[in-house]
């Protein structure tokens, strides 16, 4: 019997991957990610890789994985492909703190961030 298959969250042309508690404050990661934002993928990758942000490692194996997921998965052209949306939410605080001085205690937030890619492929342009 078993269950029924769940329906697509994603068009038919489209992949998407996430990635979540990346060590990094979501408004750095959205500077990443807008790097990427509606560029083919090859031109993202070639960003990512030579990117001097340190988070742009990460958000490279998201998109490599995204790539991988619409090839093998849903049988998409790899060549055709578009970054269409990369959108950044936010995840846990850690809060850690610091002891100052006259009986103070300064608060040090270590942010963590999630980060979905969705790719599309596009029609050939002859």
């Amino acid at each position: 019997m078993g269950k029924e298959q769940n329906p697509r969250r994603v068009a038919d042309n489209e992949a998407m991957a996430k990635t979540r508690m990346l060590r990094t404050s979501p408004q750095k990661l959205n500077l990443v990610a807008g790097m990427i934002r509606g560029k083919k993928v090859e031109k993202a990758l070639a960003d990512l890789t030579f990117s001097k942000k340190r988070i742009a490692e990460d958000v490279k194996k998201c998109l490599q994985s995204a790539i991988a997921n619409a090839e093998n998965n849903h049988g998409l052209d790899v060549d055709n492909l578009v970054v269409a949306e990369a959108w950044v939410g936010k995840n846990l605080v850690m809060k850690r703190g610091r002891p100052r001085a006259r009986g103070r205690f300064g608060k040090i937030m270590k942010p963590f961030s999630e980060i979905t890619i969705k790719v599309r492929q596009i029609e050939e342009q002859a």
